[in-house]
């Protein structure tokens, strides 16, 4: 079966090379050079997803006379709006980035192309003054400011500006729709996040996109049309580097979003939604995919390239579905203190921010339990074979963060899960158990059991905030696997 699986896979790896040389063209060479290069462009001062509005507008302000910047309006709060163009070509084409606050990925991409852009070029001199003949970029890399100063989906008014197309009772959706009407823009790139949940199959959705529609029948006319085989050349591309993990998303028409009324207005819309991918929690991966893909995007529209594919095409990319989890662990046989069955449990990490908006911490609950072997996860541990009991709790009370540091190998050795600390700081990625929290044991809906697995009598993992430790590993590291979580 080793063997069968190692020839499968060396037949898939020659097949795909024979694919991008024979189809995808120099379209793959530039492709695999920008992603070569790609660290001299990424815009280093961002690294993770919960950044502010300052951080864009430092990068915003530095930009050379070459780009046009201009205060296209203000958010609820009173932070501006800026819309950054540069280009002379007649095709225009306009990008928003983080309508919803906490959906940031592709404003980190914007940067980097904005970077991209106003680099000394030497490799891409050309093919930049190719592109910018022909088209006119727009980008309103960060369209709810107030929203990403909380790190929440909605804006300062608690309205969802996605859902404002028609009222436009928000200062940010009155912005968009101003400047899509102002631009008549041929092409439009609508850039969101979608929950590390959504799978294609038992994949994660890493990348998912969308032509969406512009009424109730799902009608495809020429523009739609258009979006469609551009989503088409994309996903050749992003198929060599991440088979099947992209998704299209689901084409419902909804009349109050931005997405679907920019299409029935007649710009060619494309919806983009960047998802999960295993040890990326922060999404730096997926950032660079946003890069590459949207580099490819604006190379094709320039040459019409997308018109060498087809709306089948499209619709070959397999549809979203719901149901991915964080963590699944499988063939739990529980003692008779615990109800003595067999169950799987799928557990989620949801993120808790603190109160700057600027860090989190992740907490662990059960979604579901029972027979999931149907049930996919980015990390599934099988614990057949070992017994189980509830981790314990120190009896002493730890005066601070760095006595628990100092013992923290030791209590795990001991089988502890829970402490109490006198002085706690629960942003601390280095430790690894519970502060000053309740034990728990049972494997119900919502909790967050803390449990140790022993196997011929010896203690070998201890599950602990939804992470299965292997405690005769090193802290150090313990540290670097839970970060990949």
């Amino acid at each position: 079966m080793k063997y069968a699986s190692l020839i499968l896979l060396i037949s898939t790896l020659a097949h795909l090379q024979l694919f991008s040389q024979s189809v995808l063209g120099n379209d793959r060479e530039l492709w695999e050079a920008l992603s070569g290069t790609y660290e001299d462009y990424r815009y280093s001062e961002i690294s993770n997803r919960r950044f502010k509005h300052e951080d864009i507008m430092r990068r915003v302000s530095q930009l050379d006379a070459s780009f046009n910047v201009a205060t296209v309006g203000a958010s609820n709060g009173g932070r501006s709006l800026k819309l950054v163009s540069i280009g002379d070509g007649p095709i225009n084409i306009l990008l928003w980035s983080q309508m919803h606050g906490n959906e940031p990925t592709a404003t980190m991409a914007l940067m980097d192309i904005l970077n991209w852009l106003s680099a000394p070029q030497s490799k891409f001199e050309s093919q930049k003054n190719e592109l910018l003949s022909k088209v006119t970029l727009h980008l309103l890399p960060m369209l709810n400011p107030d929203g990403a100063a909380r790190f929440r989906r909605r804006n300062e008014q608690d309205i969802d500006i996605n859902r404002d197309a028609r009222r436009l009772q928000t200062p940010e959706g009155r912005t968009l729709k101003r400047v899509r009407d102002s631009l008549d823009a041929d092409w439009g790139f609508n850039l969101h996040d979608q929950g590390r949940r959504t799978s294609v199959g038992k994949m994660p959705a890493t990348l998912s996109f969308l032509a969406p529609a512009f009424d109730f029948d799902r009608s495809v006319n020429e523009k739609r049309g258009d979006a469609m085989q551009l989503i088409a050349h994309m996903n050749q591309h992003l198929q060599l580097e991440i088979p099947n993990q992209v998704g299209r998303y689901w084409d419902e028409f909804e009349p109050r979003a931005f997405g679907d009324n920019i299409q029935k207005w007649g710009t060619r819309t494309i919806l983009i939604e960047s998802g999960g991918q295993y040890g990326d929690r922060e999404k730096q991966l997926i950032r660079k995919l946003n890069f590459l893909v949207l580099q490819l995007a604006f190379s094709s529209i320039a040459n019409n390239e997308f018109e060498n594919f087809s709306v089948d095409q499209y619709d070959e990319i397999p549809n979203n579905s719901r149901g991915m989890q964080d963590v699944i662990l499988k063939n739990i046989q529980l003692p008779m203190t615990m109800g003595g069955y067999l169950t799987d449990i799928a557990i989620t990490l949801e993120e808790v921010d603190n109160v700057g908006y600027d860090d989190h911490y992740l907490s662990a609950r059960i979604v579901d339990v029972g027979d999931l072997s149907t049930s996919s996860a980015y990390i599934v541990h099988n614990m057949e074979g070992y017994t189980v009991k509830s981790a314990l709790q120190e009896k002493e009370t730890i005066m601070s963060m760095d006595e628990l540091k100092r013992k923290q190998a030791e209590l795990l050795r001991r089988g502890v899960a829970y402490v109490e600390v006198g002085e706690p700081d629960y942003f601390q990625s280095s430790i690894l158990l519970q502060i000053n929290k309740q034990p728990i044991s049972e494997l119900t809906l919502g909790a967050n059991p803390s449990l140790l697995f022993f196997k011929n009598g010896e203690l070998r993992f201890s599950l602990i905030n939804g992470y299965l430790m292997d405690i005769r590993k090193s802290i150090s590291d313990l540290i670097e696997e839970k970060k990949k979580m």
